[in-house]
């Protein structure tokens, strides 16, 4: 189980340090709250656990059908430029109240987990793979691997928060407002992406 286990790591962290709609709303509001990561890895795991739960008792393969999968990259690509655009627009106000987002860290992890279309993709086809796996390991198993998964993206996104946070002194005003446009932009542009690639499938 061990050797599962390491795999469980690495296989998480491959996702989680891959830049997405988390990691931007991570440095966002890290600006304001050196523990807004690990609020957010809170919010995250909100999403993540009962759809690991789906998973273990057979839901995997809804999310590989083709409406559903459209339909998620459709209404998740429409929110991420939502966000996105909030962002871009108050990125002055941002800079003078040093707020980030206009909901708390909590609800941030929330939303930007589920309105990203590729974590459903990774937990239908990757996540099914881990999950089954774990399975063989009784549910002691499953327990272990959902937990090691879930603080994967605990520690790395209080690592970033800290980091933007006990560096930001260091930032100009006009650093502050790049930062934050330069999230929104990355929301926007996922948005697009995931929004073309239905498009462009169908």
């Amino acid at each position: 189980m061990w050797v599962f286990l390491i795999g469980v790591v690495v296989i998480s962290l491959s996702g989680v340090l891959m830049p997405g709609p988390v990691f931007a709303v991570t440095v966002a509001k890290g600006h304001q709250d050196s523990l807004a990561g690990a609020k957010i890895g809170v919010g995250h795991g909100v999403a993540e656990f009962p759809m690991m739960a789906l998973i273990y008792f057979g839901f995997g393969s809804f999310f590989a059908h083709a409406p559903v999968k459209a339909t998620i990259g459709i209404v998740g690509g429409i929110m991420l430029v939502f966000m996105g655009y909030g962002m871009i627009k108050d990125r002055n106000k941002l800079g003078d109240e040093g707020r980030s987002l206009p909901y708390n860290s909590y609800t941030a992890g929330v939303l930007s987990t589920v309105v990203n279309p590729y974590w459903f993709l990774w937990w239908a086809t990757v996540g099914v793979a881990l999950v089954s796996k774990s399975i063989t390991f009784g549910l002691i198993g499953f327990a272990l691997m959902a937990v090691l998964h879930w603080l994967c993206d605990f520690f790395w996104g209080l690592f970033v928060s800290t980091s933007v946070f006990k560096t930001k002194h260091l930032w100009s005003k006009r650093a502050h407002q790049y930062v934050f446009m330069g999230c929104g932009i990355a929301l926007v542009g996922f948005g697009v992406w995931f929004i073309e690639s239905v498009i462009r499938g169908s």
